[in-house]
This record gives C-alpha cells, structure tokens and sequence, in this order.
C-alpha cells in the first residue's frame, strides 16, 4: 500500500502579482502546497507563523528587497531551502545571493520546467542532506535483528516476530528492564521494514519536562507560549513516513495520552496553538519498564490507551535469564572497546568468565556494556582479568558462596572459616604476596598469618 506523504511547502515571494499567480498555478498543478507573500517583511511574516519546505523569493522588491530577506531568514534560523529569482540578476548578484544562503538562483521569464526541475534537485539534495544526518548519530551503519547478538530461545523466537511484523504499521510495545535493549528492537523493526529509508525518530518521555513534551511531540504556532518566536514542527511530522520510538511511555502526562490516543485513532496531529490538523503517516512503537497493566489498573495510564499500544507486545528477557548469551556479549564488547581504544586485548580470563556468568546483572546488557569498557581501560595485557573488573563484581562471587553456605548449614564455626579464608586470599593478592602487608592488613601476626595459609590449603600461586 502506498503511503501518503505530506506535499511540499511552498511559499513565493514576489511583488508582481501576474506573476505570483501563474507560478502558484503551476505549483498547485504538480501537487505544491502554496502560499505567497508581495515582500520580504510579509514573508518573514508568514514564516514565523509556519513552516515551509522551499522557499521562492524575486530580488527587487518594494520595503524589503531579497538580499535584506536572505539576511533576516538567516539571523532568524530558517531551514527551508531558499531559491532566488530576478530578470535583472548578474553573475556577481547570483554569487552574493549564495553567500547570504540561498541555495540555487533562476533567471526570470523561466519555463514552467525548469523552475520544477530546480525545486526537485533541491528536494533531492535537501533528502540527502537529512539521511547523512541521521546515519552520523547512528553507532552502527545498519540496525537489524541480525545485530542484535543472542542465542537464547526467546531472543531468537523474538527476531521471527520481527520478521513478521516489520512491513505492517501495528503499534509495538515492548517491555522489559532497563538496559535489555529496548530500543535496539525498536531500531531492528524499523530498519527491517519498508520505512527503513525514512527517518526513525527517538523520544524519551521521561526525559523531556512535562510543560515542553507536548510541544516536543505536535509542534506548536507562533505565539502559542511566551518562546514561540515561530512555529515550529514537532517529532510526528519530523518522522512522517518513518518510524517513533516513545521510550518510557509509562511516564507519559493524563493530558498528552488523550492526544497520542487521537493520533493512533485518526493519523492526525495538531500543533499546540492551532486549530488544523495535519495528517501523518507514522508508525509508533513504545517501550516501558513498568507494567502498564497495573498501572491502568491503580489509574495511571488510558486503558483505551494501553490497548491501542499493546496490539503486537514484545517482551525482552534480562540478562539473568539468558546467561548463554553473555559470553557471545563479552567477546563482542571486547573486540569493540579494543578497536576505539586501539589497544590489543583479545579476550577475557577464565575465572574472569566465571565472575561474569555467575553476577546477577541487574542493569542487564548495558551494565555488562559499562563493565567490559571499564575492563578494556585497565587492561594492560592480552586479557582481562579478574582485578579489572569493578570490586562489586568480584564480591559478588564470594556472596554467592557465602549465601549457599549458610542456607546449607547453621554452624558459625564454619561461616567464620569461609570469611576468614576468603579475606586471606584477597589480602594476598592485594599485596602481590607480600606476607609482612598481608599481615598488616588482615590486623594479625606474620606468624598467624603463614599457620593460617597452610590450615586453608592456600595456594599462592594461584590468586
């Protein structure tokens, strides 16, 4: 099915108004959505008060001539695409009007194809322009479910689901802890399907204070608030054709899930101060760590909202859950931070591994992310070791121990000969095996401190 794209806006400037006329009938005839202004002033005008694609505009005019408007477009930060007209240009007025900003200059009488063909090598150079922006914030240069790196069954069943439902428009919501890569999924929808070639749009509604989220989303008219010094397009119609992804829906405002409930019902958006809609062809996929469930229950989120959104729900499993997947993680990591930081570590101790595969990661892929770039940062040979990983982690596998002994047994005899042994060890190797530190820092004779050694079957060697 075809998509429904928003027309180009068009605005023309030009004093004669033969000439305004016949250029909008053109326009209009190849599907332009045009508006027209007799000078600069009106047409600055009209360009605070909304948004315009490409912008045509005559050199000589009466009160403000196309030069001044160039000049005022610029201190004013327009981003519309500006061609300059005049059947009195030169060489030299056609060099300045680059330099001022305009993006191309036609000479006047022009034919009806020519000034459609220069309006097309702008749009096509304006398209360029957004796709290189977009791919330079992008980490990597392609996102599909073939980047996403598992092996687990519920990963593997969630990349068929993506295959599936990649080229509809349905609503995704996907759940799961922070840090399982929720965005990932959202990025692997869109660069599956159809959309892939327009943009994909990121928004954190937790992130964004309530008071600037609703204009954030719909855009907002000229003068709708005391900083509206012009009218300005919000994320919808930033992502027409493409995908939006609302990261953390759950904190989404009573008043604003009443508007995104509009939208999914009729494809439309109204910015804040106007009375028009705009039709919109976007697809949203969500994603929250709550239970949105519960949450509508106790009368924090829409239930006709949380409908709309869970048509097709994903759900990802932490970490924990798929702990086969962290040495496929490590290595990834690994080779990643080594080529950034240009150094040469290659892998990850065995006992390192261990530590690793046993943590209950409960910042889940992101944490492990976090912890192998630390690693890779003080990593002066071939491969981590276990005293490059962050003093929490290490513990860890002592706790685990610790916890196991003592729902096994109730003897404090015992537990204390665990904690002793264990401090033991890590004071050794603490001070590289130097007994005398050792000593100082267990608070015990050196004396103590080899009987204790040798009744523990400490090997030295081996910390």
């Amino acid at each position: 099915m075809e998509k429904k794209m928003i027309p180009k806006r068009i605005l023309i400037i030009d004093d004669e108004e033969n000439f305004r006329h016949m250029l909008c009938v053109i326009l209009k005839k190849e599907h332009y959505d045009v508006e027209t202004a007799s000078n600069g002033e009106e047409g600055l005008k009209k360009m605070t008060l909304s948004p315009f694609d490409q912008i045509l505009c005559d050199i000589r005019m009466p009160h403000m001539d196309g030069m001044e408007f160039l000049k005022e477009a610029q201190k004013m930060g327009i981003e519309a695409t500006i061609i300059m007209m005049s059947a009195y240009g030169t060489i030299d007025t056609a060099i300045e009007a680059m330099k001022l900003g305009a993006y191309d200059y036609i000479s006047k009488p022009f034919k009806p194809d020519e000034i459609i063909l220069t309006l097309k090598k702008a749009e096509e150079r304006e398209r360029l322009r957004k796709e290189n922006e977009l791919l330079r914030k992008e980490v990597q240069k392609e996102y599909s479910f073939k980047n996403i790196i598992s092996k687990n069954e519920k990963m593997l069943n969630l990349f068929e689901v993506i295959k599936k439902v990649a080229p509809y428009k349905s609503t995704i919501l996907i759940t799961g802890e922070s840090g399982t890569g929720k965005e990932l999924i959202a990025k692997a929808l869109h660069y599956t399907s159809d959309r892939s070639e327009r943009p994909f749009i990121p928004v954190n509604c937790g992130a964004i204070p309530e008071n600037l989220l609703e204009s954030e989303l719909f855009g907002h008219a000229k003068g709708a608030f005391t900083d509206a010094i012009r009218t300005k397009k919000g994320l919808f119609e930033e992502a027409d054709g493409g995908t939006l992804f609302l990261d953390e829906i759950g904190e989404l405002p009573p008043q604003l899930q009443v508007k995104l409930l509009r939208v999914l019902q009729d494809g439309e958006i109204r910015r804040v101060g106007e009375s028009k809609s705009i039709q919109i062809d976007v697809r949203i996929v969500a994603a929250t760590v709550k239970d949105l469930a519960k949450e509508v229950s106790e009368g924090r989120f829409r239930e006709d909202l949380f409908y709309r959104l869970n048509v097709l729900p994903m759900h990802l499993p932490p970490l924990r859950e798929r702990k086969e997947d962290i040495p496929l993680l490590v290595q990834h990591f690994v080779h990643k931070y080594s080529q950034s930081m240009n150094k040469h570590v290659l892998a990850i101790s065995p006992k390192g591994l261990e530590v690793l595969m046993n943590y209950k990661w409960y910042g889940n892929v992101r944490e492990l992310e976090n912890t192998i770039e630390r690693a890779i940062v003080l990593t002066d040979g071939e491969s981590i070791e276990l005293e490059n990983l962050p003093i929490e982690i290490q513990n860890f596998q002592d706790q685990i121990q610790f916890t196991t002994l003592a729902e096994e047994n109730y003897s404090i005899k015992k537990a204390s000969k665990f904690l002793e042994m264990n401090l033991i060890k890590k004071a050794l190797k603490k001070t590289k095996g130097n007994h005398t530190h050792a000593a100082r820092l267990l608070e015990i004779s050196h004396r103590a401190l080899l009987y204790k050694i040798k009744e523990y079957e400490i090997v030295e060697s081996e910390l």
